[in-house]
């Protein structure tokens, strides 16, 4: 562990950059022809930074021109992120899903077909802020794709997995954790952590550079990055003297990556919102030179992207605002296995007296023989949730013996086993007796539970259930709308940060 402090020093600070110059600078260039990012997003984690946006779990052209709608009517914000849950799948599957969404998305902002009618559209991979992920895949598959249907190819894939809100962070090329509790202040190398263990996407470099030529086994050499440290994020801001405000000039970040080609990965350092900001008008202005990008992000780079301020969290009161909430317990879904997950189930559990807590026994689950008998034990399962349901808060979890395969390809069967079920109890319960609100933990958890548990469609991110993280759906369609549904990363948060949401939205968690 290094301390933060320490590693700053030799960088310039950062200036104050208000959203609303981002967004200025946004409706600028979009004024003769509307621009929207398309927010391709591996789980739907990805929304937690983000308000009033709406979001997709089905990408049909019809679900595109919804919308494309809603962002015009409603003034909301130029982005509408995709839940294409492509963590969750192999990487023939992965880079199938891209395509077909990158196709119907552009079909959708064409509507009559012809080049430069429409919509301009941009794309986003948002992926996971600790590295995890298809990559180089979904980038290529992305920019393989626009090729295909325009024929403008890719110059530059800016790579921003920082997430200052949960404590991730890049600095001099290489991404960071930031300590907690008695270890605030410090920071670790992602690669350090137990993310860079992952089963299926594990890594072995912090440095992005390295751990791009790691991942693209040497088709793109660490030093053929382009690397946008602090001292070039932050040189064009400068107060202006008289009133304060900054004056900025997105010229340092354009020039830097002019000589982009070719797909060139560009990695930026970012600690603060101040420099995602002075990111995104670098970025706007190498894009109204001409510059044609694509985005792999985290999740604090879309809200920045298209200026919008930071929602400050939602209040329980907001989170039903136009509903009336049922008198039905709530359902907590936990299918994480990180050690911050495990954490905060502990201090829920032994907070939320009043909650009755089922367990899917995973090993049971294997085991079964047949479907039949499979299918017997999630039923068993749902009777229980829905008995316990009508008398307060249910806290249904996955065992939390992570069982792993020799193979990441196993691992990957085994989850998604794991989730299938989840998925089950959760839509057989909704089905039977809808509970008052609805909390899923956990990244490829809470995409099942949104997609195919309450069978979400279409939804609009109404903001964070805690400053910067966790968001908040409202379905606007299918069995579960008027149900608020909290989307919970698995690796965000302190040790009571699930407690703290469930009570916001909980009729009978007493302190």
């Amino acid at each position: 562990m290094t301390l933060e402090a320490d590693i700053l020093a030799g960088y310039p600070a950062e200036v104050r950059i208000p959203a609303s110059l981002v967004a200025s600078a946004v409706a600028a260039s979009g004024a003769e022809s509307p621009r929207v990012l398309v927010v391709l997003d591996d789980d739907p984690t990805g929304t937690q930074s983000v308000a009033d946006l709406p979001v997709l779990t089905s990408w049909e052209v019809a679900d595109f021109e919804w919308a494309f709608a809603h962002i015009a009517e409603s003034g909301c914000g130029p982005a509408v992120y995709v839940l294409t849950n492509t963590r969750s799948l192999d990487p023939a599957e992965a880079a199938a899903r891209n395509r077909e969404v990158v196709r119907n998305a552009l079909a959708a902002g064409t509507p009559d077909g012809s080049a430069g009618s429409g919509l301009k559209l941009g794309f986003v991979s948002r992926s996971d802020s600790t590295l995890r992920g298809h990559f180089p895949l979904e980038p290529d598959v992305i920019a393989a794709t626009v090729a295909e249907a325009s024929g403008e190819s890719t110059e530059g894939v800016v790579m921003v997995p920082a997430f200052p809100d949960a404590g991730r962070v890049t600095i001099g090329g290489v991404h960071y954790m930031r300590g907690t509790g008695e270890a605030a202040g410090t920071l670790t190398p992602v690669g350090e952590t137990e993310f860079a263990r992952d089963a299926t996407f594990g890594f072995a470099n912090s440095e992005i550079a390295k751990y791009v030529e790691e991942k693209s086994q040497g088709r793109f050499a660490a030093e053929s990055v382009i690397v946008l440290d602090l001292g070039v994020i932050r040189a064009g801001a400068a107060s202006d003297g008289a009133d304060g405000d900054p004056k900025v000039s997105a010229s340092a970040i354009a020039d830097a990556i002019d000589d982009a080609k070719d797909s060139t990965p560009i990695v930026a350092d970012i600690v603060t919102e101040n420099d995602l900001r002075a990111l995104a008008l670098g970025l706007e202005e190498a894009e109204r030179r001409g510059k044609k990008l694509l985005y792999r992000v985290g999740p604090p780079f879309g809200r920045a992207r298209i200026g919008q301020e930071i929602r400050p969290e939602l209040t329980g009161e907001e989170a039903y605002a136009g509903h009336n909430p049922s008198r039905a317990g709530g359902l907590i879904v936990v299918g994480s296995h990180v050690g911050v997950t495990t954490r905060q189930l502990k201090v829920l559990t032994d907070q939320h007296s009043a909650a009755r807590i089922i367990e899917i026994d995973v090993e049971k689950l294997l085991a079964a023989g047949t479907e039949e008998q499979a299918d017997a034990y999630l039923a068993r399962t749902v009777d229980s949730v829905v008995e316990a349901l009508r008398g307060g808060d249910v806290i249904v979890h996955t065992s939390r013996l992570l069982i792993k395969a020799d193979n990441p390809a196993e691992s990957l069967r085994i989850a998604r086993t794991v989730s299938a079920a989840v998925v089950s109890v959760v839509n057989r319960t909704l089905k039977t007796f809808p509970p008052r609100f609805v909390i899923a933990k956990g990244g490829i958890t809470s995409s099942d539970v949104a997609a195919h548990g309450l069978e979400i469609r279409r939804a609009i991110v109404r903001g964070p259930m805690l400053p910067g993280i966790v968001s908040l759906w409202e379905p606007v369609d299918g069995p579960a709308k008027g149900i608020p549904y909290v989307v919970f990363a698995g690796n965000v948060g302190d040790d009571e940060s699930l407690a703290q949401v469930t009570r916001k939205l909980s009729s009978t968690f007493q302190s």
